[in-house]
C-alpha cells in the first residue's frame, strides 16, 4: 500500500522508512528543478576505489575511510561536475547522495558517481582524488606546482563508463568525444586500459579501467632522500586483510540494464501530471477506508447509547480520535490513512501536486520498482525517490543485507520519459546470489515496468580465484540468455583483469522503431 501521507512540517522523506531519522534534503537544491531540457539520459559512471575493502584499509587513512568526508565537501566537487545535491540517506556502511542529475554513493573504501545530461563528471576527478588525500588520509602524492600536478590520493583501483551518447554535440568539457574522455584519464592514471564493447555502428558501450595499485601520472617521486620503512605486521593480521581484499572483490557484481525508446503508456507514469492523478485517487479511497475503520471501532451509534449515553455527534469526534492514534502518518509501513471531517472537507495535500519527495515515493511504488528488493526480503532496505517538473524520476536504494554481518549493497534508477528521447536505466550491486533469483529473473522485473522497445544489459562480476580460465567466462556470458517478449540481438564477453564482463543488447519483438540512435559512432 502506497503512503501518501505527508504530515504537517514533515521534514524527512515519505520514502524514508519509519524510524530513519538520517535523511537529508537540500531544500535549495529543489527550487525550480525542471526536466524538461535534460534529454541525454545515458549516464557518466564513475568508481574509485582506494583500498579492495572496507576492512582492508590502509594503515594510515581514517577509521572510518571516505565516509568521514563531510558531505560539505563532496558539494564542492559536485559543483564542477555542475550538479546538486537533493538528499542524503546516510547507514551504517554506505551514505547515499540523490543528485539533481543521478546519484553518488560513499562507502569507506570507495566511491561511486553517476551522472546524466551535460554534466562534467571527469572535472570532478581531481578534487576526488584530494579530498580522498587531506580529509580521509589515503596514501597520496603531494602537489608539485613545477608539474602542475596537485596533492591526489592514490586509488587501488578506477571504472569509468557510459553507453553512446544520443546527443553528443551538448556535451561539455572532456566529455565531448570518448577519446577526450580517454586523454583525460590518462593524465591521471598510469597503464589505464580503454574498450569500446558493441558494434560500431549500433549500440554499444565505452569502458575505461586501471588494474590493481593504480599509478598516479606522472609517478610520485620524493623530493629528497628517505629511508623506507617497512611495517611488520603479525602473521594473523597479514592473512585476515588478505582474506577480506579477497572476499570484497570476490564479490563485487554490478548490473546495469540501460533502456531506451520507452512503451509511451509505461514512460506515462513517471511524469508529474499522472502521478499526482494517481496520488489523489489513492489518497482520497485510503483516507475514507481508515475513517471508515475507525467508526467501526466504535459501533453503531444505537450501541453507544446503549452501553454510555453518547452523544450522536460525538461519533466523528470519537472517529478522527481513534484514526489519529491508530495509524502512524509518518510511517512508510502504514497501510491507512486518517482523515477528518466530511467528504467535502477532505483536502489533497500541497505535496502530492508537484515535483519532489512525496510524488517519488509515490511513483516508486506504484511503478513496481520499490518491489525489486522488497520489504518482505530486504526489511532495512531503504528508498529515496524524487519525481521532476514535468517529467522525470530519480531513486536511490540502500539495500542491507538479510543476513548477519552482510555488506549493505545499492541500486539507482532514473528515468527520462520524453518520447524523442527516452531512456531509463537501473543499476545494482546485490549479488544474484543473495536474491535467491536468476539475474535473468531481475532483468525481466525491471524491463517490465519500462517496457523498451531496446535495451543493454552489462554484468561486471569479480572473477573468484577458479574463474581464471576462459572457459568459465563463457559460461557466464550464457547468463540471462532468454528474456520474455525480446530477441537477443548482441552478446560480447570480456575477460578482463580480475573481472569478467558481460554485455548483451536487446529489442523487442514487436517493437517498430528505426535503427539506433547512434548519437556518436566509434572512436
Amino acid at each position: 500500500m502506497v503512503n501518501t501521507e505527508i504530515p504537517q512540517h514533515y521534514n524527512a522523506s515519505p520514502s524514508s522508512f519509519n524510524g530513519t531519522p538520517l535523511l537529508t534534503i537540500n531544500r535549495e537544491a529543489t527550487v525550480d528543478l525542471d526536466s524538461t531540457n535534460s534529454f541525454e539520459g545515458p549516464e557518466k559512471l564513475l568508481e574509485v576505489w582506494f583500498s579492495a575493502s572496507p576492512l582492508s584499509l590502509p594503515e594510515t587513512s581514517a577509521s572510518e575511510g571516505l565516509r568521514i568526508v563531510p558531505s560539505e565537501l563532496w558539494k564542492e566537487m559536485l559543483d564542477l561536475v555542475n550538479c546538486k545535491v537533493l538528499s542524503i540517506i546516510e547507514s551504517e556502511d554506505v551514505d547515499a547522495y540523490l543528485l539533481s542529475e543521478s546519484s553518488m554513493f560513499v562507502f569507506p573504501h570507495k566511491l561511486i558517481l553517476k551522472t546524466c545530461g551535460t554534466t562534467t563528471l571527469l572535472s570532478g576527478l581531481p578534487k576526488i582524488l584530494e579530498i580522498a588525500a587531506l580529509i580521509a588520509k589515503f596514501p597520496h602524492s603531494i602537489a608539485n606546482t613545477v608539474r602542475g600536478t596537485g596533492t591526489a590520493a592514490i586509488p587501488y583501483r578506477v571504472f569509468y563508463s557510459r553507453k553512446n551518447f544520443l546527443f553528443p554535440d551538448r556535451q561539455h568539457g572532456p566529455h565531448r568525444s570518448w577519446r577526450d574522455e580517454v586523454k583525460s584519464l590518462d593524465r591521471l592514471f598510469l597503464g589505464g586500459s580503454a574498450y569500446m564493447i558493441g558494434k560500431m555502428n549500433g549500440e554499444h558501450w565505452y569502458l575505461y579501467l586501471t588494474e590493481p595499485n593504480t599509478m598516479l601520472t606522472p609517478p610520485a617521486t620524493p623530493e629528497r632522500e628517505q629511508t623506507v620503512k617497512v611495517l611488520h605486521l603479525p602473521e594473523a593480521k597479514l592473512r585476515a586483510k588478505a582474506q577480506a581484499m579477497e572476499v570484497e572483490e570476490g564479490q563485487d557484481e554490478t548490473l546495469e540494464i540501460l533502456m531506451t525508446d520507452l512503451e509511451p503508456k509505461n514512460a506515462e507514469q513517471f511524469y508529474l501530471d499522472h502521478a499526482s492523478a494517481v496520488a489523489e485517487g489513492q489518497y482520497f479511497q485510503q483516507a475514507h477506508k481508515a475513517r471508515r475503520d475507525a467508526r467501526k471501532q466504535l459501533g453503531s451509534i444505537n450501541d453507544l447509547d446503549e452501553v454510555g449515553g453518547l452523544e450522536p455527534f460525538k461519533i466523528d469526534e470519537l472517529a478522527d480520535n481513534i484514526c489519529n492514534n491508530s495509524v502512524d502518518g509518518f510511517s512508510n509501513n502504514s497501510d491507512g490513512y486518517c482523515a477528518t471531517g466530511s467528504e467535502d472537507e477532505l483536502t489533497f495535500p500541497q505535496e502530492l501536486t508537484m515535483e519532489g519527495h512525496a510524488l517519488g515515493t509515490v511513483v516508486s511504488d506504484s511503478s513496481g520498482l520499490s518491489a525489486v528488493y522488497p520489504r518482505s526480503r530486504y526489511p532495512d532496505a531503504r528508498v529515496d525517490a524524487y519525481l521532476f517538473t514535468p517529467c522525470g524520476f530519480s531513486a536511490n536504494g540502500v539495500v542491507p543485507s538479510p543476513d548477519a554481518g552482510g555488506s549493505t549493497h545499492y541500486f539507482t534508477v532514473h528515468v527520462t520519459p520524453e518520447p524523442h528521447c527516452s531512456y531509463a536505466s537501473f543499476e545494482t550491486n546485490v549479488p544474484a546470489s543473495q536474491t535467491g533469483r536468476e539475474t535473468a529473473d531481475v532483468i525481466q522485473q525491471v524491463v517490465g515496468i519500462f517496457k523498451p522497445g531496446r535495451f543493454s544489459v552489462t554484468l561486471f562480476e569479480a572473477k573468484d580465484a577458479i574463474d581464471e580460465d576462459f572457459n568459465v567466462a563463457k559460461k557466464k556470458g550464457s547468463k540471462f540468455e532468454g528474456i520474455q517478449g525480446y530477441r537477443r540481438v548482441d552478446r560480447i564477453v570480456h575477460d578482463l583483469e580480475g573481472y569478467d564482463l558481460v554485455f548483451k543488447y536487446y529489442e523487442r519483438f514487436d517493437w517498430e522503431g528505426g535503427a539506433p540512435r547512434l548519437g556518436e559512432v566509434g572512436f
